[in-house]
């Protein structure tokens, strides 16, 4: 789906509906600014609630087909076999793309280069991977104590369903998201964000030419100050029959409240406040050189991202030394917008009025809407409601350092948060590792790693407040996928 000129000469992503790019209305064309430079990259075409009806009735008719047709008409007919061919094939296109893609992500959310390159080969990764586990979708057979009486549980996708991706993992996020909805066979429409829509139209666009058919994969975008009104009549519309949202858990509450009036399902996956232990067996070489990385990565607008270290106080003085010296060697980057910047900014600027020691960096801009490489030492007994930084998700290349005397206050300080998303621990003891972490209220625990790590082959999703449900492989299909039991009773029995 490339850039379309409008009668300006202005380059503008459009609304895709039913495999089709929809006449552009030159008065909701919006730009997209790079945060870097403040110049327009280009514009898209903000969509209306009317388009969001027809892009819902489009993957509904390409989802159901006609009814009883033995020619396989409608997604949810489709094989396993196509499914799991038009992924490989897109998987293949996205390799054959990588370099527009990186160029795309950079320009649209200011990425380093490094971040946009490893967001297309894990792309690639969860696709094959989803790809290699549609053939696997299987239902039972149970037992049934009538007489003469036989039982199916069949795997069924559940319908057109809502994706609304976000911006800071631009392409791995919404990708997986959707190859897990067409891989389960259901259709698609696609909420992309405004931040970044030429990037979400381009995998609609491999979507399209690896042979997905017309319907199956609807794209809009809409400028924020409708964005509630568009999001809600997506929800409500009854051809939606799941939602999938990933964001910041103020918004998730939004979508979720919304989704439950309509009495939708949602899988949801939301921001974190996510720990770093550092046990006194750790490598401390390599603990602060991850808990650095983990922290600074993408300017922090990972919901992965390091935001707290707990550090056992025997080795506290030495680590503090190391990670001090592998924070000044990050650079921290740039926020995909001011606003992004500012908040960062503001929970910073919070600490210090209230006298957090900065062991290194502090509340100042370093570059235009990017926030200096920080750490902050906080007190373990301090509450969130005595420092906004104690649970609130910074989204910015910081992280607070707590002192603490043994493993069960290194679990009671990680587990003191609304969040649960993502968790690590640094120790060379296997089984006092693996203990901990069994006691951490986290959806993935990683010993001995970044904390923004994934696996195309383990389910990835949060606890608490960083929402529900699981995403990958086979994990990823089921979210998609709901049970129907049907029973043949013959004549004899009674």
């Amino acid at each position: 789906m490339p850039l379309q000129k409008d009668s300006q000469g202005r380059n503008v992503v459009p609304l895709l509906v039913n495999g089709q790019t929809l006449p552009i209305d030159e008065s909701r064309v919006r730009p997209v600014q790079s945060s870097m430079t403040d110049e327009t990259i280009h514009y898209y075409a903000s969509t209306d609630v009317k388009t969001c009806d027809d892009a819902c009735e489009a993957a509904w008719t390409a989802f159901s087909g006609s009814t009883l047709d033995t020619g396989r008409s409608g997604w949810k007919r489709a094989s396993a076999n196509t499914r799991r061919d038009v992924i490989s094939k897109a998987a293949d296109l996205f390799e054959a793309r990588r370099d527009a893609l990186v160029k795309t992500q950079m320009q649209e959310t200011s990425c380093q280069q490094g971040w946009a390159v490893n967001n297309v080969v894990t792309t690639v990764g969860y696709m094959r991977e989803i790809a290699s586990c549609v053939s696997g979708i299987r239902g039972e057979i149970p037992t049934i104590d009538k007489p003469d009486t036989f039982a199916f549980v069949f795997k069924e996708p559940v319908g057109p369903v809502l994706i609304i991706p976000p911006w800071n993992a631009a392409i791995v996020l919404a990708t997986r998201a959707v190859t897990s909805a067409v891989g389960a066979g259901c259709t698609v429409v696609l909420k992309a964000s405004e931040l970044c829509p030429l990037t979400h139209s381009m995998i609609v666009d491999i979507y399209h030419d690896a042979g997905l058919p017309a319907g199956v994969l609807n794209s809009v975008q809409a400028e924020r100050s409708n964005a509630a009104e568009v999001t809600e009549a997506l929800i409500a519309n009854e051809r939606i029959r799941k939602i999938e949202f990933i964001g910041s858990a103020a918004v998730g509450r939004i979508i979720g409240a919304t989704a439950a009036k309509h009495l939708k399902p949602v899988l949801m996956e939301l921001g974190g406040k996510c720990p770093a232990i550092v046990l006194d067996d750790a490598n401390l070489q390599k603990a602060a050189a991850l808990c650095a990385k983990g922290a600074m990565l993408h300017h922090g607008q990972i919901c992965f991202s390091t935001e707290r270290i707990i550090v056992q106080r025997s080795i506290a003085p030495h680590f503090q030394d190391l990670l001090v010296k592998m924070v000044a060697d990050e650079q921290g980057g740039t926020a995909v917008h001011a606003g992004i910047a500012e908040k960062a900014q503001s929970i910073l600027q919070d600490a210090k009025d209230k006298g957090s020691q900065f062991l290194i960096g502090g509340p100042e801009m370093a570059t235009k809407n990017g926030v200096q490489p920080s750490i902050v030492l906080v007190d373990p007994k301090a509450s969130k409601d005595d420092l906004t930084i104690v649970d609130e998700e910074t989204f910015g290349p910081s992280a607070s350092l707590y002192i603490v005397e043994d493993d069960v206050e290194a679990v009671q300080i990680a587990n003191r948060s609304a969040y649960g998303l993502n968790a690590t621990i640094h120790s060379n003891n296997m089984e006092r590792a693996l203990k901990m972490g069994r006691e951490l209220e986290y959806g993935q625990v990683h010993v001995n790693s970044i904390s923004v790590f994934t696996s195309w082959t383990g389910p990835q999703g949060g606890v608490k407040g960083s929402g529900w449900g699981r995403q990958n492989s086979h994990w990823g299909l089921e979210e998609f996928l709901q049970e129907k039991f049907i029973t043949y009773h013959g004549k004899d029995s009674a």
